[in-house]
């Protein structure tokens, strides 16, 4: 059985995901996988609450969550698997903790934005994840870059649910 432990040294470099998995390995990945591989994502960005999807993943603990928020190589390691999964969504960071849409990459973004996509989920785990962490300006960065996708999106035949919108609203308040 995996531990809140092993979050911790799966994110400093000195252990692997229960797949024998590096962080490093995942976060070179390339689009394909990550949309493809579906036990990852508990990985990178960990709850407290246990994965329906993979319950073999570990749960954060107060020691673990508090070690993420004091030690600044699991920050940024963090934050680069933040980077990678905006990259995955067509997304890009501005300086400022500004998120938008890349402008190359709007295309990407259609294949995500359709409902009942897995990757409505991921973004609510991702949102829940870096405000637990400490990244709580990176999580609100990213809710306001899907708020303004959600305002801009035909009303008559919205792509997001206001459901789904609700869930990343929620996520960011917890």
């Amino acid at each position: 059985m995996t531990t809140a432990e092993d979050i911790v040294r799966f994110y400093n470099g000195t252990g692997t995901d229960d797949r024998g998995r590096t962080l490093e390995e995942i976060q070179d990945w390339p689009d394909d996988s990550l949309e493809s591989v579906h036990d990852f994502i508990q990985w990178m960005f960990p709850l407290v609450e246990r994965s329906v999807a993979n319950p073999d993943a570990p749960t954060l603990d107060p020691a673990a969550i508090s070690k993420f928020r004091s030690d600044s190589e699991l920050q940024q390691n963090l934050f680069h698997s933040f980077i990678r999964m905006l990259r995955f969504y067509g997304l890009e960071m501005k300086t400022g903790h500004q998120i938008n849409v890349n402008p190359n990459k709007k295309a990407r973004v259609m294949e995500w934005m359709r409902p009942g996509n897995h990757n409505y989920l991921r973004i609510t785990r991702i949102l829940k994840s870096l405000s637990l962490l400490g990244l709580e300006k990176d999580a609100r960065a990213l809710f306001d870059c899907l708020l303004d996708i959600y305002a801009a999106q035909d009303a008559h035949r919205p792509l997001i649910p206001a459901q789904t919108f609700q869930f990343w609203k929620a996520a960011i308040s917890e």
